[in-house]
């Protein structure tokens, strides 16, 4: 192989192998399903009793829920073949393989049918015309939906926006059904994440939520929807994708990306949430997965701040002993992001987020470099740093703080930095490496990573911080995943193999968390 740019960090990430650390020791990890062991999973960062976290549970406890939960899962039993390998108590989630148990019926938010095609093509065939490109919070009109796009585009960035008038919608959303070459997917996050985690054949998914006929077919066979979940009709999510160096007027897109919206209500108010929580007690899940809390910015202020207060109240009474991942997606609502940032952030273990989120949360919560108005290029991996230790520090758990947050998953177009809170997580390098390699394999639609697909787009050297004295680093192809330390946080970099031409992009970003849940350890407290 040569050693070039583009190429000497892909055996890093190819043929089914992965680098593993575990008492500081890196090797191959293989997995291998053997017999049930009589094995608890994992327990979760345990907090002290307070008004803020999560409560314990009784077997007569029951609670109607109003929160986004997006996925659980069953798990039963685990063994792993090793080579280099010297194993801790710390279990290994990826390795663990899940099947269901009876249940009851249960209901979550964020599920839909993508329909995926071209964004211009959609634009020139509504007869717009190329032009300006300026932000929208809400979409109101067809011109607003240009200029959202066109802003977008031109930054190569994603985003996604809830379009408020449902005949315009609908007119478009026809429009796009039959235009020659779109694609029907699974959409929400929810469902995407489900559909990932349902490829491994030894994983059962519980996924429920406005489930319509359509994207019932297009669900895995792993992945259960309760009767009670179905509707008569689907929830369409508009997917206008745009590939790099992709031209329309004087518009030239610097990388391929996609641009989301909706008219979905039946998400937005998370009406099907009300028995979610109180079917935990039975179906005793050893990992819950929320995400939806984005599709709230479509309602009135009345009715979001209530609904988040419900979603609060029921994340509380999840168990103390199940681990919770909460997926973040494209918002412009800067009080209901503090508000998710102060009371849901607290209650979870895990977080994953892109760098329009990440930009986002800190702009609205007037964290570090909050005047930073966008990200030019390739987000600097210093100012990155700097706020993701700040969500862990203001928001985390630490010796003064009662908060269940230890972990944070950040992925971009170019690299993706995983940061723990020390001694809580382990694994990081197989679980970092793990969602860079799957976000070059489904963006090219190849099993594995192919070297003459993808190029390298991350900065080979770069500093840690700019908030403090920082340290330089320079990448090692031969160890391309980057490690350092702040204030008993640890930080894994890697750069991702970027895909030249992409098949589909949207669903990444779940993906990859998915995939970085899958090898993750997390220590028994």
């Amino acid at each position: 192989m040569k050693a070039t740019a583009d190429n000497r960090f892909a055996p890093f990430f190819c043929a089914g192998a992965i680098l593993l650390s575990a008492d500081g020791a890196v090797g191959l990890l293989t997995v291998v399903i053997k017999q049930p062991l009589p094995l608890s999973l994992c327990s979760p960062a345990l907090v002290a009793d307070s008004a803020v976290g999560r409560k314990n549970w009784s077997s007569d406890h029951r609670i109607c829920c109003h929160s986004a939960l997006l996925v659980v899962l069953q798990v039963l039993y685990l063994t792993v073949v090793i080579r280099r390998f010297c194993c801790n108590s710390a279990l290994l989630l990826s390795c663990r393989c899940h099947t269901m148990t009876s249940m009851e019926p249960t209901q979550i938010v964020n599920a839909c049918v993508d329909v995926i095609l071209s964004g211009v093509r959609l634009l020139q065939a509504l007869g717009l015309d190329p032009g300006d490109g300026k932000d929208h919070a809400v979409l109101n009109s067809r011109k607003d939906l240009k200029e959202a796009f066109i802003h977008f585009m031109q930054k190569g960035a994603a985003a996604e926006r809830f379009f408020s008038d449902a005949e315009t919608f609908n007119h478009i959303a026809r429009a796009a059904s039959e235009y020659p070459g779109a694609q029907l997917y699974v959409g929400g996050n929810a469902a995407l994440i489900g559909q990932k985690l349902a490829t491994n054949p030894d994983l059962k998914i519980l996924l429920c939520g406005p489930v319509g006929p359509k994207l019932h077919e297009l669900l895995d066979d792993n992945v259960i929807v309760p009767p009670e979940s179905m509707q008569e009709t689907d929830e369409f999510h508009l997917i206008l994708e745009y590939q790099a160096g992709e031209e329309w007027g004087q518009l030239r897109a610097p990388n391929a990306n996609r641009f989301i919206f909706s008219h979905d209500l039946s998400n937005g108010a998370m009406n099907m949430l009300e028995v979610f929580v109180s079917s935990l007690d039975e179906f005793k899940p050893d990992l819950v997965v929320l995400s939806g809390l984005h599709m709230m910015e479509g309602q009135s202020r009345e009715v979001r701040e209530k609904r988040l207060l419900e979603a609060v109240t029921s994340i509380s009474d999840i168990p103390t002993d199940i681990p919770i991942h909460l997926e973040l997606a494209s918002m412009t609502d800067q009080d209901l992001m503090s508000k998710i940032m102060h009371q849901v952030f607290p209650l979870v273990n895990s977080v994953g987020l892109n760098e329009q989120e990440l930009l986002f949360l800190t702009q609205s919560a007037s964290g570090p470099h909050a005047s930073l108005a966008s990200w030019n290029g390739v987000p600097d991996v210093g100012i990155v740093s700097d706020i993701l230790f700040w969500i862990l520090k203001k928001h985390g758990r630490t010796m003064d703080k009662a908060s269940d947050l230890t972990r944070i998953h950040f992925h971009t177009l170019a690299y993706h930095v995983l940061a723990t809170v020390d001694g809580y997580w382990g694994n990081q390098i197989a679980a970092v490496a793990a969602g860079a390699r799957v976000a070059g394999t489904q963006a090219c639609a190849t099993e594995t990573i192919d070297t003459d697909r993808v190029f390298l787009k991350a900065p080979l050297e770069f500093v840690t911080s700019h908030t403090e004295a920082p340290s330089k680093i320079s990448l090692n192809p031969g160890d391309p995943v980057a490690q350092w330390h702040r204030e008993g946080i640890s930080f894994h970099f890697t750069p991702v193999l970027v895909c030249k031409d992409p098949i589909r992009t949207v669903g990444l970003g779940d993906a990859i968390s998915a995939e970085g849940l899958l090898y993750s350890e997390l220590y028994p407290q």
